[in-house]
Protein backbone atom coordinates (compact mmCIF):
# COMPACT_ATOMS: atom_id res chain seq x y z
CA UNK A 1 0.00 0.00 0.00
CA UNK A 2 1.28 3.33 -1.07
CA UNK A 3 1.80 5.78 1.68
CA UNK A 4 -0.07 9.22 0.29
CA UNK A 5 1.27 12.63 1.29
CA UNK A 6 -0.53 15.81 1.79
CA UNK A 7 0.89 18.25 -1.17
CA UNK A 8 3.67 20.85 0.59
CA UNK A 9 1.78 23.82 -0.27
CA UNK A 10 -1.64 22.49 0.66
CA UNK A 11 0.49 23.58 4.89
CA UNK A 12 0.66 27.02 3.47
CA UNK A 13 -2.78 27.58 1.63
CA UNK A 14 -4.48 26.32 4.97
CA UNK A 15 -2.94 28.47 7.41
CA UNK A 16 -3.38 31.82 4.75
CA UNK A 17 -7.05 30.53 4.66
CA UNK A 18 -7.55 30.57 8.37
CA UNK A 19 -5.38 32.98 9.26
CA UNK A 20 -5.77 35.89 6.17
CA UNK A 21 -8.93 34.71 5.42
CA UNK A 22 -10.26 35.61 9.57
CA UNK A 23 -8.94 39.30 8.95
CA UNK A 24 -10.63 38.98 5.96
CA UNK A 25 -14.07 38.34 7.17
CA UNK A 26 -13.57 40.73 9.66
CA UNK A 27 -13.09 43.55 7.43
CA UNK A 28 -15.88 42.41 5.07
CA UNK A 29 -18.26 42.47 8.40
CA UNK A 30 -16.66 46.06 8.93
CA UNK A 31 -17.15 47.17 5.64
CA UNK A 32 -20.89 46.21 6.13
CA UNK A 33 -21.22 47.29 9.60
CA UNK A 34 -20.29 50.72 8.09
CA UNK A 35 -21.55 51.03 4.92
CA UNK A 36 -24.40 49.38 4.94
CA UNK A 37 -28.10 50.26 6.20
CA UNK A 38 -28.42 51.49 9.33
CA UNK A 39 -25.10 52.43 8.93
CA UNK A 40 -22.79 53.30 12.41
CA UNK A 41 -23.33 57.29 12.03
CA UNK A 42 -27.07 56.54 13.13
CA UNK A 43 -28.48 56.45 16.34
CA UNK A 44 -30.70 53.26 16.84
CA UNK A 45 -33.32 51.63 18.92
CA UNK A 46 -31.64 49.12 21.30
CA UNK A 47 -34.27 46.45 18.95
CA UNK A 48 -32.68 47.37 16.11
CA UNK A 49 -28.94 47.69 17.49
CA UNK A 50 -29.45 44.17 18.59
CA UNK A 51 -30.27 42.39 15.98
CA UNK A 52 -27.96 44.62 13.85
CA UNK A 53 -24.95 43.14 15.98
CA UNK A 54 -26.85 39.62 15.95
CA UNK A 55 -26.81 39.70 11.92
CA UNK A 56 -23.31 40.47 12.01
CA UNK A 57 -22.13 38.00 14.48
CA UNK A 58 -23.27 35.31 12.42
CA UNK A 59 -22.74 36.33 8.98
CA UNK A 60 -18.76 35.09 10.30
CA UNK A 61 -18.73 31.68 9.63
CA UNK A 62 -20.52 31.62 6.19
CA UNK A 63 -17.93 34.12 4.96
CA UNK A 64 -15.13 32.42 6.40
CA UNK A 65 -16.08 29.14 5.16
CA UNK A 66 -16.10 30.75 1.60
CA UNK A 67 -13.16 31.81 2.02
CA UNK A 68 -11.85 29.04 3.09
CA UNK A 69 -13.04 26.70 0.77
CA UNK A 70 -11.85 29.13 -2.54
CA UNK A 71 -8.29 29.43 -0.97
CA UNK A 72 -7.64 25.88 -2.39
CA UNK A 73 -8.15 27.21 -5.69
CA UNK A 74 -4.65 29.33 -5.61
CA UNK A 75 -2.29 27.48 -7.35
CA UNK A 76 0.93 28.02 -4.79
CA UNK A 77 0.67 28.92 -1.00
CA UNK A 78 2.95 31.88 -1.65
CA UNK A 79 0.35 32.96 -4.10
CA UNK A 80 -2.50 32.64 -1.44
CA UNK A 81 -0.81 34.64 1.06
CA UNK A 82 -0.03 37.38 -1.11
CA UNK A 83 -3.37 37.48 -2.86
CA UNK A 84 -5.29 37.81 0.84
CA UNK A 85 -3.37 39.91 2.14
CA UNK A 86 -3.17 42.55 -0.30
CA UNK A 87 -6.97 42.11 -0.44
CA UNK A 88 -6.77 42.39 3.46
CA UNK A 89 -4.88 45.78 2.91
CA UNK A 90 -7.37 47.27 0.78
CA UNK A 91 -10.53 46.37 2.62
CA UNK A 92 -8.52 47.97 5.99
CA UNK A 93 -7.04 50.63 4.10
CA UNK A 94 -11.29 51.52 2.90
CA UNK A 95 -11.73 51.19 6.82
CA UNK A 96 -9.32 53.29 8.03
CA UNK A 97 -9.81 56.27 5.50
CA UNK A 98 -13.43 56.11 6.52
CA UNK A 99 -13.09 56.42 10.13
CA UNK A 100 -10.44 59.15 9.93
CA UNK A 101 -12.75 61.02 7.27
Amino acid sequence: MTEKRIPPDWWSKSLAAVLLGLLLTYGIIGLFAWFGPDNLNQTLSSERTLWRTQFNMWMLPPIWLLIISFSFMFQTGLRAWVSLGTVNLIIYSILMIHWVL
